[in-house]
């Protein structure tokens, strides 16, 4: 069930990537993503209502808002609500909430300033390379030892990283040099930070309590940002517009996210794997750079594309 889930994830995130590009085009980043997160929040209210007014409306269910106990029977009492939280195990949920809100708005942030400003074509596949990023990242914090599957799959995304910045100068893209790609690797970093502490968190939390209450506290977030960042300098930027792409992007990616969050919640779902199967978004974004925004310079990255790929391959066989 969680290998079902996890490519459901990667679908609706491949048309969140879309929606994005789509809603930044000629637009401002920071309020975007502000909406973004205020459309996200409306869709989870009912079950932010049902966590504070303590009504069980869900209870039983795939969406039920218990913290600890939901619908996969997490412990009611978790012997990690202990030190300075013992006998208050609510407060460190919401902490770890909390920590899981800074972490992915920075990647957000981040993120949706690059997308803005490089070709989908050129984001997708960098972003695909996110998996490899937990794997090292499971190497370094956890102890863990890549096999030679995994390290092959490890070389060949390095390498067409380096293809990619090669013919990404043929668009007058300078990886070393624009700002932009930056802010592209920033996301992407923070992105694979993010999935290793989601699999720390979804053992801790049932999903629909993080989802909802994770939103709020972004909105939150994002409110500040908003008004420290942009609203006072809003009249010598980009100006901001409406589209309807962005309560596209809430949509797909709470859709995506509930998925995901439900799949690691499994005890027996595998991080590497979901996050592996989740850069599969990388065609549909892909596609979608090529047939909605026409991108150029296909045939290069096409190339740099099947070395991400086939390098995914090899890290699946090697996690099974």
């Amino acid at each position: 069930m969680w290998l079902l889930l996890a490519f459901v994830s990667a679908t609706l995130l491949g048309f969140y990537d879309a929606s994005k590009k789509a809603a930044l085009k000629d637009n401002a980043v920071l309020p975007v993503l502000l909406l973004n997160t205020l459309v996200s929040t409306i869709i989870f209210s009912p079950f932010l209502l049902d966590t504070l007014v303590g009504n069980d409306w869900f209870s039983g269910s795939i969406v039920d808002t218990a913290p600890f106990a939901g619908s996969l029977d997490l412990p009611a009492d978790p012997q990690w609500a202990s030190g300075i939280f013992a006998g208050h195990p609510l407060l460190k949920a919401h902490l770890l909430v909390v920590l899981k809100s800074a972490i992915v708005l920075s990647s957000w942030i981040a993120g949706y300033f690059g997308i803005k400003h490089i070709p989908i074509t050129i984001v997708g596949p960098i972003n695909a390379t996110r998996p490899i990023l937990v794997l090292v990242g499971a190497m370094l914090c956890f102890g863990e030892r890549l096999n030679w599957c995994q390290w092959i799959g490890v070389f060949l995304s390095i390498l067409s990283i380096y293809l990619m910045s090669r013919s990404s100068k043929k668009e007058n893209i300078d990886f070393t040099r624009n700002k932009w790609m930056l802010f592209v690797a920033i996301g992407t970093i923070m992105g694979a930070i993010s999935g290793l502490y989601d699999r720390f968190i979804m053992q801790e939390l049932s999903p629909i309590f993080v989802q909802s209450w994770f939103n709020l506290y972004q909105l939150f977030m994002m409110g500040i940002v908003c008004l420290t960042a942009w609203y006072p300098t809003r009249k010598k930027t980009t100006p901001f517009h409406w589209s309807w792409a962005i309560p596209l992007i809430a949509i797909f990616v709470a859709a995506a996210d509930f998925a995901y969050f439900n799949a690691l919640s499994r005890p027996e779902a595998m991080i590497s794997v979901v996050s592996l199967i989740r850069r599969g978004s990388v065609l549909i974004s892909f596609a979608c750079g090529v047939i909605i925004f026409k991108e150029r310079n296909l045939k290069a990255k096409i190339f740099d594309l099947l070395l991400i790929l086939i390098g995914m391959i090899f890290v699946y066989f090697g996690s099974r």
